[in-house]
Order: C-alpha cells, then sequence, then structure tokens
C-alpha cells in the first residue's frame, strides 16, 4: 500500500466526502448516508460472510489498546444478529496515532 498516499490524500477525501458528492450530484449526501444505513442494518441482520467483516461502532472490550465500555468503529464479524470484534489485526504507528486521537476526542465528549 501506498501509506503516503493514504496519510496524505486518502484521509482529507474522506473527511470531505459528503461536500464533493454534494458538488459533483448537485444534490444532499443524504442518499449516499442513507445506502450506508441500509447496509449497515443488512450486515446486522443477514450477518457477514465467511473470512469478511465491517466496521460497527459498539461497546469497547479493551480491543486494540480502546478504553473498555467505550463506544468506538471496530471490526467485526457478525452472525445470528451478534458481532463479534475482530482480533489480531495489524495497526501501524500511523493508524495507532489516529486510533488514540479519535479516542482522546470521544473521551472529551
Amino acid at each position: 500500500a501506498d501509506d503516503g498516499w493514504i496519510d496524505q490524500e486518502l484521509i482529507t477525501k474522506v473527511q470531505k466526502r459528503g461536500a464533493a458528492i454534494i458538488e459533483a450530484r448537485k444534490l444532499s449526501s443524504a442518499m449516499s448516508a442513507a445506502n450506508a444505513a441500509v447496509k449497515h442494518v443488512r450486515d446486522w441482520v443477514h450477518g457477514t460472510a465467511a473470512g469478511e467483516y465491517v466496521s460497527f461502532a459498539v461497546i469497547s472490550d479493551g480491543s486494540y489498546g480502546i478504553d473498555e465500555g467505550l463506544v468506538y468503529s471496530f471490526p467485526v464479524t457478525i452472525s445470528g444478529g451478534e458481532y463479534h470484534i475482530v482480533q489480531g489485526l495489524e495497526v501501524n504507528e500511523f493508524s495507532r496515532e489516529k486510533l488514540e486521537i479519535t479516542k482522546r476526542e470521544l473521551l472529551e465528549e
């Protein structure tokens, strides 16, 4: 992976995605958000495919160094309407810094 592109461009593009959709379509980004919500509920109801995971905001069990009890986005698998936090994914230094920044922001709220 091109870490420089991820560090410098991808994050900014994701942060500005709503505005980019509005600019490109000359319409609200609400449909994009609604589509994401539909996919989220679909995964929750029907589960994830074997070997695949999705991101869900769930109550932390202390995984990935996130304080227990904090609601945070984790990689999860879903089966029978129940989620399980995926363990053991590699977290590089850049990602660890971003996780910590987000954790601090959530704790300050």
